[in-house]
């Protein structure tokens, strides 16, 4: 994954490129080469190439790893205050807390606006179990309430429901 400054320093080497090719570019104005709009057209995408790596050095584009955490799966987002992740059915109490709070670390976004007046980011994970076959049923097993408006959130809530991950345990076991 690329960090913020592996994009500077690509931006540093497209603007080196974008100079190099005004030079060139100039230098058909100079010397009337029947290329030298085109030179002009290119030399400006590079230049819009340019600022856009630079842009994206700007902002930190990592996601937070807490250890502990399983991988999970984005299964609906609103894009505003709700958000869905699926986890493995094996996954156990402790595993699920740092699943959430990684979760609501990673969805976090300045972009998002609270629907509803309560500022609050709410992720549930849930499951899918498989009680016979052609039958799914989606099983909710704990949920994280996070600010909308820190990206540090003190107050960040993470409810298990331990009744829902012990059925999860039974379902496993009973197959």
């Amino acid at each position: 994954m690329f960090t913020p400054d592996d994009f500077l320093k690509y931006a540093q080497w497209m603007g080196i490129g974008t100079i190099f090719l005004a030079v060139i570019t100039i230098l058909g104005f100079i010397l009337k080469w029947g290329i030298r709009f085109r030179l002009v057209g290119t030399t400006g995408f590079m230049l819009v190439l340019t600022a856009g790596l630079f842009s994206l050095s700007l902002a930190p584009i990592t996601r937070t790893v807490i250890p502990g955490a399983t991988r999970y799966n984005l299964v609906y987002d609103n894009g505003s205050n709700q958000a869905v992740i699926t986890v493995p059915l094996t996954i156990t109490n402790s595993q699920l807390d740092a699943t959430l709070r990684q979760a609501a670390s990673n969805l976090y976004s300045y972009g998002r606006s609270g629907i509803g007046g309560d500022n609050q980011l709410t992720i549930r994970a849930r499951v899918v179990l498989h009680p016979e076959p052609g039958v799914s049923v989606p099983l909710y097993i704990g949920q994280v309430k996070r600010s909308l408006l820190t990206r540090e959130d003190e107050n960040m809530s993470v409810e298990i429901f331990t009744d829902k991950l012990a059925q999860l345990t039974q379902a496993s076991i009973g197959s």
